[in-house]
């Protein structure tokens, strides 16, 4: 059970009131969460608590849509530890790359054993929020906060003169917050961004513009902080509108082709999608950071079912920020706010 207190305190912006675990969470700005503690707050919380704990009690079992298969993680800043792991990418070989809020990018296997990690060349800014990786094998990183898409070795060597932007704006080439990076079977970079700019940016293989899409709204083709990009074999970019609470698809001419989900927490709905992923059996697999949970789906939209709920345990999420799919057909799981990954077979 979760209750919702939606806008309960408003200011510039606005502010979603969410019941997590025990506290009042605060999602002012999606991804940058803040549990607030104010009288009136408090007063709220407190009648809600004894009905919550009364029927419920603080911890949901997770769903049984999905088997779990393993967990690994620990918070921390040394090597192989997390600290609210932001973005995640796998290779052919299913190593898996984290990138989290130290601005490290670690490497792992698929039992969480460190292999390597280095960090972006500066993090004062921001963090990246975005990983991804190239058809020829490279890693493509959305350093958000500098405006720009760095491109890596496996092994972590940094490329310079690949990278794509750097400079803040709005104009063709130009970018605010970068938040994922997709490429198209002729080489084609698609760059979401958010903040300033909410829309999609198509760049040719040799880093020159081409065209882009989408402005800040909740129309079919506009976007509300359009946080992960994925592409199928048709080339169609498809799009988790994280603050819309959808999935939207279109051509590589940006063209909108349909769109489908809604806001809330039942099957079928989607709360802060923060990622998406394809399988070869035509299933998308959606994370949602408002709803602690991992949803498959039919690509025209139907739910096939839920895994993971909120809390603590193994089996449940914390603000799940990304998701990965690895050859054997097994979900990883970036356990953001628990600092670790989990495995699910959905």
């Amino acid at each position: 059970m979760r209750i919702e207190l939606e806008r309960i305190f408003s200011g510039a912006m606005g502010v979603d009131w969410l019941w997590q675990g025990c506290g009042l969470v605060a999602l002012g700005i999606p991804g940058h969460e803040v549990t607030m503690y104010t009288p009136r707050a408090l007063w709220i919380g407190l009648l809600l608590l004894g009905f919550y704990t009364a029927t419920s009690g603080c911890n949901r079992p997770a769903s049984s849509s999905g088997r779990l298969e393993a967990v690994w993680g620990r918070r921390g800043i040394s090597p192989g530890r997390l600290q609210k792991p932001r973005a995640m990418a796998i290779d052919a070989k299913d190593h898996i790359y984290i990138v989290d809020i130290t601005s490290r990018i670690q490497v792992f296997d698929m039992d969480g054993n460190y292999l390597r990690g280095w960090k972006t060349p500066a993090c004062e800014n921001g963090r990246p929020t975005g990983l991804t990786m190239s058809q020829s094998g490279q890693l493509l990183v959305a350093d958000s906060h500098y405006f720009r898409i760095l491109f890596y070795t496996t092994e972590g060597i940094l490329l310079d003169e690949k990278t794509i932007g750097g400079t803040m704006g709005q104009g063709p080439g130009e970018f605010s917050l970068v938040a994922d990076v997709v490429q198209d079977s002729k080489g084609n970079y698609y760059i979401a961004e958010y903040g300033e700019n909410d829309r999609i940016q198509k760049i040719s293989s040799d880093r020159k513009y081409l065209l882009q899409w989408g402005s800040h709204g909740n129309e079919p083709g506009q976007f509300q902080r359009p946080q992960n990009l994925a592409i199928d074999e048709q080339d169609r970019i498809w799009v988790a509108d994280a603050c819309n609470h959808r999935i939207q698809v279109f051509d590589t001419d940006g063209e909108f082709l349909f769109l489908w989900g809604q806001r809330g927490a039942a099957p079928g709905q989607l709360y802060y999608p923060y990622d998406l992923v394809l399988d070869d059996q035509n299933h998308v697999y959606v994370c949602e950071y408002g709803n602690h949970r991992i949803q498959k789906f039919t690509r025209d939209g139907k739910s096939l079912g839920c895994w993971g709920s909120s809390g603590r345990a193994e089996g449940e999420l914390f603000n799940p920020w990304a998701l990965v799919l690895d050859s054997r057909g097994s979900i990883h799981v970036l356990d953001t706010n628990n600092h670790r990954v989990q495995r699910v077979k959905m």
